[in-house]
C-alpha cells in the first residue's frame, strides 16, 4: 500500500467514515461496495479526477518489447491529466497466462485487470465468486465517454453484458474490418506465367494449376509442393476451398451463422462432398503431407525455403509467408467459384469487439476513480494513442485534423515501435472513429481494400457475435467442444490422407451426435438469440 493510500485510510478511520456506497452488487457473490475516493478529493467531473495524488495496483499483460508502462509518453501524460499513479504488475502474455488463475483466485488482488485478455469462464467464474465487481453502476455515475458509446451502440452494450444482465469488464474496440477473412488463399504467379496458365477463376482451374505445378515440377527442384496450408489454425486454414468444393463456408470453430441459424459446419453434406475431393487431390500428389502435421514456425520457414518450391498457400499476409523479396512472386487467388457455380468466402468469428480489456476486484477502495480513470480512455483522441502511441512520436494531425502515422525510423517496424509506445488497454476506435479522427495504419489500409473488394462482397455467412455465455453455458459445452473438436481433426486429416469417408462417414456422425454436438449448437443459438435480441 502507498504511503498517500495509508495517509487517507487513517483519516478515513479518525473521521468516523468518509465513505460511500459506489455501486451495489447484484450477482451472487457480490456485497456493496463502499467507495473511498472522495478521501482524495474525487471530482465527479473535470480533470484532475482526484485532488490529492492517489496509487493504484493494475494487473494484466504487456506486449514483448514494451517497456515499464510508467515511461511511456502517454501513461506519463494520463498521471499528469488525472493525479492518478498507477502501480503497473503487468507480465509478458504466456507468463500472465501462467499467473491470472493464482491471481485471480488469491485474496491478494489488485484494484484492476488491464489487458488481461480475461475469457468468458474467467469473467463467468470470478464475477460469481464476487472477485470481479459489477461495473454498469459505475458507467452510468463516472464514465460519460463509455456511456455514450453503449447508448450509441447497443451490440457493443450487448457483447459485454453477461447473462446475468452485468457487466465485469470493459472492451477493446477496433474496427476496421480486418479480421473477418483471415485465411488469404494465394498462388505462385512467377510459376503461372512461365507454364501460361492465366489466374485461376473457378474450384476446376484451380485444381488445374496445382496439378501443372506438380506435373510439370514447377520449383525445377524435383521437390515442388502444389499446396500447403494449416488445418484448424486461425489464418491458414482451407476454409474457401472447402466452400468452392462443397457450398459450406467454415471456420476454425466450424461454427457459422446463416439466416440466423447457427450451424455446424463438419456434419453437413457439403462438407462430405469437399473432403472427399481433397482426399482426390492428396492422391494426385497436390496437397503437402506435412500440412497436417506443421506449426506455425516450420510452417512459415517453408515459405522462405532457399529455394522457391511452394505453389500455393493459405496465410494472413503473403510477405510475413514468403518474405519481402519473394512476396512479388504471389497473388492472392480470386473467391473461385465452386463446383456449385457459387462464390463463397467464408468468414470467420473473430471479433472487433474484445471483452475483458479493464475489470475492478472487490478489494479496490476507490472504484469511481478507477472507473473515471479508465472512461478517459474512451475519449476517441485517447482511444488512439492507446492503440499506436502518442502525438508527436508516432502519430500526427493531416491539414484536416485526422490522425496519421509518423513513419517509423529505418531498420524498426511499425508493430515493433507499436509495441514500445502503445499501452493499449481499454478503448474504443470505432469505425466512425477511423473516418474523424485517426486514419487506419497504412498496412491496415492495404488490407481493408482487399477484404472489401475481395472477401466481403462473397461472404457466405455470418460470423458468430460476441456473445457473452453464461457460467451454466460455459459448463454445458466445455466437454462437447473439446470432444468434437477433437473428433472433426482426427476425422478429416484421416480422410483426406487415406480416404474412407464413404464407409466411416454415418458413424462419425453419430459419434458427434452421441457426444452431445446437437447440445453444443443448441446453447450456441440460444446465447445468439438472447444477444440478437438484446443488441
Amino acid at each position: 500500500m502507498s504511503l498517500s493510500r495509508k495517509y487517507a485510510a487513517l483519516g478515513a478511520v479518525l473521521a468516523g467514515t468518509l465513505m460511500f456506497t459506489a455501486c451495489s452488487g447484484g450477482g451472487s457473490g457480490t456485497t456493496e461496495i463502499k467507495d473511498a475516493s472522495a478521501d482524495f478529493g474525487f471530482q465527479e467531473t473535470g480533470f484532475p479526477i482526484v485532488s490529492k495524488q492517489l496509487d493504484l495496483t493494475f494487473s494484466g499483460t504487456k506486449a514483448a518489447l514494451a517497456p515499464d508502462y510508467n515511461t511511456m509518453t502517454v501513461v506519463k501524460e494520463w498521471e499528469k491529466a488525472t493525479n492518478i499513479h498507477i502501480n503497473w504488475e503487468n507480465l509478458p502474455e504466456t507468463v500472465f497466462q501462467e499467473k491470472k488463475n493464482l491471481i485471480l483466485a488469491s485474496g491478494d488482488l489488485p484494484d484492476a485487470f488491464f489487458n488481461t485478455g480475461l475469457t468468458d469462464a474467467e469473467i463467468a467464474t470470478y464475477s460469481a465468486s464476487g472477485t470481479l465487481i459489477p461495473l454498469e453502476g459505475l458507467i452510468e455515475k463516472n464514465a460519460p465517454n463509455l456511456a455514450k458509446l453503449l447508448s450509441d451502440r447497443q451490440d457493443i452494450k450487448a457483447a459485454i453484458t453477461s447473462s446475468d444482465g452485468h457487466i465485469y469488464s470493459l472492451p477493446s474496440i477496433e474496427e476496421l474490418g480486418l479480421v473477418q477473412f483471415p485465411n488469404e488463399l494465394a498462388i505462385n504467379t512467377s510459376w503461372l506465367k512461365k507454364l501460361n496458365i492465366p489466374m485461376p477463376k473457378t474450384i476446376d482451374e484451380f485444381h488445374d494449376a496445382l496439378l501443372a505445378f506438380k506435373t510439370q515440377d514447377a520449383s525445377g527442384t524435383g521437390k515442388t509442393i502444389p499446396l500447403s496450408f494449416m488445418p484448424g489454425s486461425w489464418c491458414g486454414d482451407i476454409v474457401d476451398l472447402i466452400a468452392a468444393l462443397g457450398g459450406v463456408p467454415d471456420n476454425m470453430d466450424h461454427r457459422i451463422v446463416q439466416d440466423d441459424k447457427v450451424i455446424f459446419t463438419p456434419t453437413q453434406d457439403g462438407y462430405k462432398k469437399a473432403i472427399q475431393t481433397l482426399h482426390e487431390w492428396y492422391q494426385e500428389g497436390l496437397i503437402d503431407p506435412e500440412s497436417f502435421s506443421q506449426d506455425d514456425k516450420a510452417y512459415l520457414a517453408k515459405g522462405k525455403a532457399a529455394t522457391e518450391n511452394l505453389g500455393s498457400f493459405v496465410w494472413w499476409e503473403v510477405p510475413e509467408m514468403v518474405g519481402a523479396d519473394r512476396a512479388n512472386n504471389y497473388t492472392l487467388v480470386p473467391v473461385l467459384e465452386g463446383v456449385d457455380g457459387k462464390r463463397i468466402a467464408s468468414q470467420s468469428n473473430n471479433q472487433e469487439i474484445a471483452r475483458g480489456a479493464f475489470a475492478i476486484t472487490r478489494t479496490n477502495k476507490y472504484p469511481a476513480a478507477t472507473m473515471r480513470w479508465a472512461d478517459n480512455l474512451y475519449d476517441p483522441i485517447q482511444s488512439a494513442q492507446a492503440n499506436w502511441g502518442p502525438i508527436g512520436e508516432t502519430l500526427q494531425k493531416d491539414a484536416s485534423g485526422l490522425l496519421t502515422q509518423i513513419p517509423a525510423q529505418a531498420g524498426t517496424s511499425e508493430g515493433e515501435r507499436r509495441q514500445k509506445v502503445a499501452p493499449g488497454g481499454p478503448k474504443a476506435n470505432t469505425a466512425d472513429n477511423f473516418t474523424t479522427v485517426v486514419a487506419p495504419e497504412p498496412r491496415a489500409a492495404e488490407r481493408q481494400k482487399t477484404v472489401n473488394e475481395l472477401y466481403k462482397p462473397f461472404a457466405g455467412n455470418d460470423g458468430y457475435p460476441p456473445v457473452a455465455l453464461s457460467n451454466e453455458e460455459l459448463q454445458q459445452i466445455s466437454t462437447i467442444q473439446t470432444d468434437t473438436t477433437s473428433l472433426v481433426k482426427q476425422n478429416v486429416a484421416k480422410w483426406i490422407v487415406s480416404g474412407g469417408i464413404e464407409q466411416e462417414w454415418d458413424g462419425y456422425v453419430s459419434q458427434l451426435k452421441n457426444v452431445g454436438v446437437d447440445k453444443m449448437i443448441e446453447v450456441y443459438q440460444q446465447a445468439y438469440d438472447r444477444y440478437k435480441k438484446n443488441s
